[in-house]
């Protein structure tokens, strides 16, 4: 066992990591960990940190492994946002902890996931920290892509770039650790991209797999613009109430540990000057509210690409897997009734809603430019 083996598919991509750890040659301050989401940007950046540690390189059972993977490890410092930016006050908080000694390993490792999500003001801000860094501190950054990160960020980082893993491999790991059914498992991991933690909750949500099929049937069914704005709608109102069933338990949790720790009784009003704390955890929840969102319609929009994808491939007649081969009829269907210059505009136009989501566009506004390119169009 080693901690590594919690990357999955990622065997010779770990290697620059692997060796970090082992030798202090091959050591560098500064790591960026990319690769599309659920390619295990996260798990990586722990398996190194713990990997750093571990008198062993990683062996996955000692205290500074279990703790270091676990978050418990007094040397190994992660954040991850759940907001729709990185906050630069955050960032310095990091800089703060980065500059003092470890206490009980060799390293201090810092872990930023999400490291896209840091505006240009904030990365001029880390920016100093990783062109002066303190001897025995490391920082790893995770992001989708190198390009994601401004470049006099990326430019002092070594670069190690993963893959999604296959769907074969996912699927193995369902029917190993889930005991989801084999074909089951391997119909998630291709909806879901490889990408397991989406793969497991297909798998594990019955409601999950409905709402998916929904989807891709909805849009295997557009018959014209009306249909678009409508199915655009649809969509829209799902990742509404999703969010909003993630986050109400959430914040009033929140609110209620909030309120205990400044000595306000339920039902009683908060004093003037402790309102500027309860303000600040309204507008967290609100942008945390607004990530889930985007988050939900993006996760929408790829299962979208991945109709047209499916559609395109037939249409062109590559033998490639398709992603959703339960719906094999309609992807047929729509290959043969749709031009192949139409099928590329409709994946270009997945391509700028999601570009514009991601610009904080106005979700409802954004999808129904998008569904402009679904107007039914004759085979020439």
């Amino acid at each position: 066992m080693s901690v590594w083996d919690a990357v999955v598919g990622q065997e010779a991509t770990l290697d620059p990591l692997r060796e970090a750890a082992r030798t202090q040659a091959a050591m560098t301050h500064a790591w960026l960990i990319v690769g599309p989401p659920g390619s295990g940007r996260s798990l990586a950046a722990r398996a190194f940190a713990a990997a750093l540690q571990c008198a062993q390189g990683g062996c996955g059972t000692c205290k500074a492994c279990v703790t270091a993977t676990s978050g418990a490890h007094p040397d190994v410092t992660a954040l991850a946002t759940e907001k729709v930016t990185i906050t630069v006050a955050e960032v310095r908080q990091l800089i703060d902890e980065a500059h003092s000694a470890p206490t009980s390993g060799p390293w201090r490792v810092i872990i930023v996931e999400d490291a896209d999500r840091m505006t240009e003001r904030t990365s001029n801000v880390l920016l100093k920290a990783l062109e002066e860094p303190p001897p025995r501190t490391v920082w790893v950054l995770c992001a989708p892509s190198a390009q994601d990160l401004a470049i006099t960020v990326r430019s002092r980082c070594r670069t190690v770039a993963l893959q999604m893993p296959r769907a074969d491999v996912v699927a193995d790991i369902l029917v190993r650790e889930d005991g989801v059914e084999p074909a089951l498992a391997l119909t998630c991991a291709r909806a879901a991209y490889s990408h397991i933690g989406v793969a497991r909750r297909l798998a594990r949500n019955p409601e999950a797999r409905e709402r998916r099929d929904r989807l891709i049937s909805a849009v295997a069914e557009l018959r014209g613009l009306g249909d678009a704005v409508l199915a655009a709608a649809e969509m829209v109102e799902v990742a509404e109430s999703q969010a909003k069933a993630f986050s109400e338990e959430r914040n009033a949790e929140e609110r209620a540990q909030l309120h205990a720790s400044l000595g306000v009784g339920d039902g009683e009003r908060v004093p003037p000057a402790l309102r500027s704390q309860v303000r600040q955890l309204e507008e967290d929840q609100k942008r945390r509210a607004t990530r889930r969102k985007r988050d939900v319609l993006d996760r929408a929009l790829l299962d979208v690409l991945s109709y047209v994808r499916d559609a395109v491939a037939v249409r062109v007649g590559s033998d490639v897997e398709l992603v959703n081969e339960p719906h094999r009829a309609s992807v047929e269907r729509t290959a043969a009734e749709t031009p192949l210059a139409a099928l590329v505009e409709r994946m270009d136009a997945v391509g700028v809603a999601r570009e514009r989501l991601a610009g904080n566009g106005a979700p409802l506004l954004v999808l129904e430019a998008m569904a402009v390119a679904f107007r039914p169009q004759p085979v020439g």
